[in-house]
């Protein structure tokens, strides 16, 4: 008798960054997953794909993107509130 295995899916990967705690001058991060370094300033989106953002009162508090190269969901947050003078 021959048994089969389930196959166990795939874990995703998926991280959470802070940027408060992001100790680089620009912002930039490597990703937790393959290290592919993602920089605010890259307006090309070749390290990463934008998947979706969360605004409140006009305010962006939350992004989440895609590296690029390996897949893996990142959701950004800490970002700085604006202020009006």
């Amino acid at each position: 008798m021959m048994v089969k295995l389930k196959k166990q899916p795939e874990k995703k990967c998926e991280h959470t960054i802070n940027l408060a705690t992001v100790e680089s001058e620009d912002g930039a991060f490597q990703c937790p997953k393959c290290g592919t370094s993602i920089s605010p300033d890259d307006e090309t989106e070749e390290n990463y794909e934008i998947m979706d953002t969360k605004v409140v009162n006009d305010e962006l508090v939350e992004l989440d993107i895609a590296c690029g190269k390996c897949g893996c969901l990142i959701k950004i947050t800490g970002f700085q509130p604006s202020f009006d003078a």
